[in-house]
């Protein structure tokens, strides 16, 4: 049994933990640590924050381990994250951070991971059948955040393999006039238009700024996590529109990314995701999921699961680490 530090960047906030690692997987997982990744200059220096921490509280060092989540690709000598202004250069990891072994997934592929060995406890069930995910095929985890992550997992013949992607930034395709009302107001913010410019964290307020001009009211001040609570309470009826119609456009772009990776099953993840976890089944959600013409009878029939464990993640890099690092 070995320790190893997981890290999981995302475009607001890096969550640290120790986790015990062997035989490939993830035996353990400590205490999370959340940093705001706007309070450090660079992610080296959200570590020693994370290392001086530990040596306060446990009068330890850290191990010589590290399993790296990144919100964004894992290619060239230089790391850019999607939405966080970090870079990382992975030949300077093992004498910058002063560790022996290193693993650098994308965040939606330690996610990936985790469900490639998470137990059907942290798995709540949304909408479809009722039952466990087949052992053999491929599940389409999705998640939306500050951004809108996925990924692909393929089971086959008793091995694993998790599948890397950008499929957030495909593009958005309204379904109706409100939709096309929408996406006019971002485009002529973004030019092209996105499904993780609706899909995510801040699409909330993009649909709610589009209902608010068509009404011809004003829009709600305040931040996205204060307009998130309003439309959750559903005491600003324009907020729980706004709501709502986030529920159709991630049904929507479930099923569309469920059709397109020829999956048996959905798995939904993220922060946004775990909010709505007693909103999803009484949303338009499943109706839009279902809604692919000809192939609807194959999308009725495909279970949809969403992640309660509370940093998969960190779960997920760990598990990264443990199966390259055996």
């Amino acid at each position: 049994m070995s320790e190893v530090v997981a890290v999981d960047i995302g475009g607001t906030h890096a969550r640290f933990a120790i986790a015990e690692v062997a035989g490939g997987r993830v035996v353990s997982l400590g205490p999370e640590t959340t940093l705001r990744t706007a309070d450090h200059a660079s992610f080296r220096r959200a570590w020693e924050t994370f290392a001086d921490r530990i040596k306060a509280e446990q009068g330890r060092a850290l191990p010589r381990g590290a399993s790296i989540a990144v919100a964004g690709p894992i290619s060239g000598d230089v790391l850019k994250l999607t939405n966080n202004p970090w870079i990382i250069r992975p030949a300077l990891i093992s004498e910058r951070l002063q560790v022996d072994r290193y693993t650098i997934v994308n965040d939606f592929g330690a996610v990936g991971h985790a469900v490639a060995q998470m137990g059907p406890e942290w798995l709540r069930h949304v909408c479809g059948p009722d039952r466990a995910i087949d052992e053999e095929g491929v599940v389409t985890i999705l998640g939306p955040g500050t951004g809108l992550g996925v990924a692909q997992l393929l089971r086959r013949d008793g091995h694993q393999f998790v599948i890397e992607t950008e499929g957030g930034h495909v593009d958005f395709a309204p379904l109706d006039e409100i939709e096309d009302a929408v996406l006019t107001r971002l485009r002529a913010r973004f030019t092209r238009v996105s499904v993780e410019r609706i899909v995510s964290g801040p699409g909330l307020a993009s649909i709610y700024e589009a209902l608010a001009e068509m009404e011809g009211r004003p829009v709600r001040s305040g931040d996205d996590k204060t307009l998130w609570t309003a439309a959750l309470e559903g005491g600003d009826s324009l907020a729980a529109a706004a709501l709502d119609r986030f529920c159709l456009s991630l049904g929507a772009v479930a099923g569309d990314l469920a059709l397109a990776h020829g999956a048996h099953a959905v798995v939904i993840a993220g922060g946004v995701g775990l909010r709505l976890a007693d909103h999803l089944s009484r949303s338009g959600f499943h109706e839009r999921f279902v809604a692919k013409g000809r192939f609807r009878a194959r999308m009725a029939d495909m279970p949809v699961k969403l992640i309660t464990h509370p940093q998969p993640g960190l779960l997920g890099a760990a598990a990264a680490f443990a199966r390259e690092h055996p």
